[in-house]
């Protein structure tokens, strides 16, 4: 008897998504070999079948079982879960057949998780897109950052499968780096877990967002593109019938000039805090040509207000657009005044640095905090270090964090009414940390729409919500906590232009803890904490 052999795609994880031929395939086979997972959704058609269930580890013997019993002249059906041609069976079936094989071949065809997460998020996939799994077994890492660094330059939406494993831990995160290097921090992206399966989750979330979640092998997250959008909790990308030229302005580098316009030879400066804006302003008070580079509309019209005369290049940009624009404008140097937790943009800017061989230079805000100032700031610190060790002394003894996801834990176990001062982008790291839900969470955030509506979709009651810009007086934070009956306070090392000396008197008064996450650790290349220093290097530089 000449034999089949079915290879039969059974979907997500309903019974109700699987496709009226697969239910053929599955009825007409004597013999079913699959996953065990995999029989749950398809005991109605197994009664009176020879079934074989070789673990999850062992997908060539599944496949090499299979093919046996067909050139047996059995008629086999080889089951895979989403679609089997796509990171399934079918490849390794395919891989395993000879040429003098005669036993029939059928490939039916099923929902994969790309189309499931993509259904549950709304229409993320409406223009092209691409799937990269970050499983390194069958596949060297060092492709899986190629690929991936390729999809984030040509922008496109894609979807990343098998997200993390237990022995592996950190590559979701170097990959999300390299698509924060290209593509927005505000692109719109999904995060699925256990798609058309119990314990089904499905949240949105910004692309900066994502390196503060923890996922797992059952997770898949949907990356938009530049034009992708939000509308009534779900994301969708525009097929192309829109303007493209006008369509998501806030997320494309919509500068206020254009390249050509751009002065020649200037000194950039990312900017991004108050101290940016004001050194840029010093350096154009002494001369220099300066463009100043803004994340956001709101943060343009900050420098146009504190830097009359500067040249602003504002927009979400991503590293090509930041390439293309310092080669044009033959950048002179390129100053990094971004936000001292800003990590993911100085590394970047370093990176362009090198490649396109302008001077770099970091002016970070000095830390509030004495303990562990780095020996390059020693001079600037010490100046200062009586105001500061007098803050230190009245303050509430604060306890040092290492990042947002152990700032999480500190504050649960310790508070009730929890207030973070730590800004947006670390929301879910707190809110969806493991006993966050008994908790009621207070934030303050700059006034701009997407941040507001950031907290809000993580849960936040709008009259929880602080919407205005800083930093803030001691006088109104106390005032503020007060009023709130605030228990704990979370907030950044952000120096005295991000108002710490405030909220630690605050804290102090009213005997609240106080927990200060560290600012992470980058290795600049040159780095100095007045705007003395960076004109004395500039001028050192350009002497040398």
């Amino acid at each position: 008897m000449k034999g089949v052999l079915n290879l039969v795609s059974v979907g997500p994880g309903f019974s109700d998504l699987i496709v009226p031929r697969a239910i053929t395939a599955l009825q007409d086979s004597d013999v079913i070999v699959a996953y065990e997972l995999y029989l749950r959704w398809i005991q109605p058609w197994l009664v009176g079948k020879e079934i074989h269930t070789p673990p999850l580890t062992q997908e060539r013997e599944r496949a090499l079982l299979a093919i046996e019993k067909a050139r047996q002249g059995a008629r086999v059906a080889l089951i895979s879960s989403g679609d089997i041609g796509i990171y399934a069976m079918a490849a390794l079936a395919f891989d395993e057949m000879r040429e003098d094989d005669t036993y029939e071949v059928n490939v039916v065809p099923g929902i994969t998780s790309a189309n499931a997460c993509a259904s549950l998020l709304g229409s993320p996939l409406s223009h092209d897109f691409a799937t990269l799994s970050l499983s390194d077994l069958l596949c060297p890492w060092s492709w899986i950052e190629q690929r991936a660094a390729h999809i984030a330059q040509a922008d496109l939406a894609c979807v990343l499968y098998n997200v993390q494993s237990a022995g592996r831990q950190e590559g979701v995160y170097r990959i999300l780096n390299i698509m924060l290097a290209s593509k927005s921090p505000q692109t719109w992206c999904g995060v699925v877990r256990n798609a058309y399966r119990p314990d089904q989750q499905v949240n949105t979330y910004r692309l900066s967002e994502l390196p503060a979640l923890k996922f797992d092998m059952l997770t898949t997250i949907v990356i938009g593109n530049r034009f992708t959008e939000r509308r009534r909790g779900y994301i969708f990308t525009p097929r192309g019938y829109n303007d493209w030229s006008t369509v998501a302005h806030e997320t494309v580098a919509t500068s206020a000039v254009c390249e050509s316009a751009l002065p020649q030879g200037a000194l950039w400066v990312f900017s991004g805090t108050s101290d940016g804006n004001a050194l840029a302003n010093r350096l154009a008070e002494c001369g220099n040509a300066v463009v100043v580079s803004a994340a956001t509309e709101y943060g343009a019209t900050l420098v146009q207000e504190d830097c009359p005369g500067v040249t602003v290049w504002a927009g979400r940009a991503g590293v090509e657009a930041r390439r293309q624009a310092l080669v044009a404008s033959g950048a002179r140097a390129l100053i990094d005044a971004t936000h001292p937790y800003a990590g993911a943009i100085s590394q970047q800017l370093i990176a362009l640095s090198r490649e396109l061989d302008i001077e770099y230079l970091r002016y970070e805000r000095p830390s509030t905090l004495l303990a562990g100032v780095p020996t390059q700031w020693a001079d600037s610190t010490r100046e200062n270090a009586g105001e500061r060790a007098s803050t230190r002394e009245s303050a509430s003894a604060f306890e040092l964090c290492a990042s947002p996801e152990h700032a999480a834990q500190r504050a649960i176990a310790q508070g009730q009414r929890i207030f973070l001062a730590t800004g947006s982008k670390d929301l879910a790291a707190f809110l969806q940390a493991p006993g966050a839900a008994d908790k009621k969470w207070f934030v303050r955030i700059t006034a701009e729409p997407d941040f507001i509506q950031r907290a809000i979709d993580l849960g936040v009651p709008r009259s929880q919500i602080c919407a205005m810009q800083g930093p803030f007086s001691q006088a109104f934070n106390t005032a503020l906590w007060q009023d709130w009956q605030i228990d704990c306070v979370v907030t950044k090392d952000s120096g005295v232009a991000g108002g710490f000396d405030a909220k630690a008197a605050a804290a102090a008064a009213l005997g609240i803890p106080l927990l200060v996450i560290e600012r992470p650790q980058v290795a600049y290349p040159a780095v100095v904490a007045s705007f003395d220093a960076v004109l004395e290097h500039l001028n050192r530089r350009a002497v040398s």
